[in-house]
């Protein structure tokens, strides 16, 4: 018999205020390291109010980590110091690897409604890369693959691979896996998870049971956390259960955090943020 995962630990989103004024939901972060090694924080970013994300991210640095932002509805306008710009749109995931220093701003536009509605994840990298040259990956909602389950199940693979289908991103030191995945009603969807790999769940729509024993079910804006094991288990009752499952390889490094930059020691942090006051942030 299968090592099902049990749930490790349950988290529930909190608000919070970011950027020139962004009411968000906070799932995870900062207090949380490193439980969800080698992931740093995720962001749940859903308003039908513009003044909940029109004034969004003006310009600012990134080093030492990774952003992930994946746009469900509404677009995102974007532009960096390399000089990028463009907009992510309802489907599109961006995924930027900030290295040894990028200057952006991130501006929510919302859509006709008005709603947005999107997530970003902070991934760490590895000191041996922490000063990597910056590099973004665009990816579009007609590159992302969708699989159809026999069961109803339906799975968008960003990062990872089921079978013989391989998510658009790749090539990510800490060898993730970021699946979106809807299971309908009273349905039971079990996933293959790699051996020592951090693995978590973001519910995102309805709500369902996340361990094997089926005794807890699980909403909206909560995250769960597993133990080491080889595979998933999801269970739903009468309405379906959206969510993010991701997963990556720990890096198991002492973790240095200030605001947007997240090197391994408290003298990195002084270097990035002297560069950054001088004027010489970006390499």
């Amino acid at each position: 018999m299968k090592n099902i995962r049990q749930i490790k630990r349950i988290f529930t989103s909190q608000t919070t205020i970011e950027g020139a004024g962004v009411h968000l939901q906070r799932a995870f972060g900062f207090a949380e390291v490193p439980l969800f090694d080698p992931f740093l924080l995720l962001d749940d970013f859903r308003s039908c109010n513009p003044d909940h994300y029109l004034k969004g991210f003006p310009w600012h640095p990134h080093r030492g980590i990774e952003t992930i932002t994946y746009v469900l509805q509404g677009d995102v306008e974007h532009g960096d110091s390399l000089g990028n710009k463009g907009t992510i749109s309802s489907g599109d995931i961006q995924w930027m690897t900030a290295g040894s220093g990028i200057i952006h701003q991130e501006m929510p536009k919302g859509d006709q409604n008005p709603c947005m509605m999107g997530f970003q994840l902070w991934a760490n990298l590895p000191a041996r890369d922490k000063m990597m040259a910056p590099r973004y990956r665009d990816i579009t909602a007609a590159d992302i693959p969708e699989i159809h389950l026999d069961n109803g199940t339906t799975i968008k693979i960003i990062c990872g691979r089921l079978g013989e289908v391989i998510g658009p991103v790749r090539d990510i030191v800490i060898e993730p896996e970021y699946l979106d995945i809807t299971v309908p009603p009273r349905t039971t969807f079990e996933h293959k998870t790699r051996s020592g790999h951090t693995v978590f769940a973001y519910v995102i729509e309805g709500q369902g049971s996340f361990s094997d024993d089926r005794q807890a079910v699980f909403g909206n804006e909560t995250v769960v956390l597993f133990e080491e094991g080889e595979s998933v288990l999801v269970t739903t009752g009468e309405v379906r259960v959206r969510f993010l499952l991701i997963a990556g390889k720990p890096l198991g490094e002492p973790v240095a955090w200030r605001g947007p930059i997240v090197m391994n020691t408290g003298e990195e942090l002084d270097i990035a943020f002297s560069e950054y006051a001088r004027g010489t942030f970006i390499r």
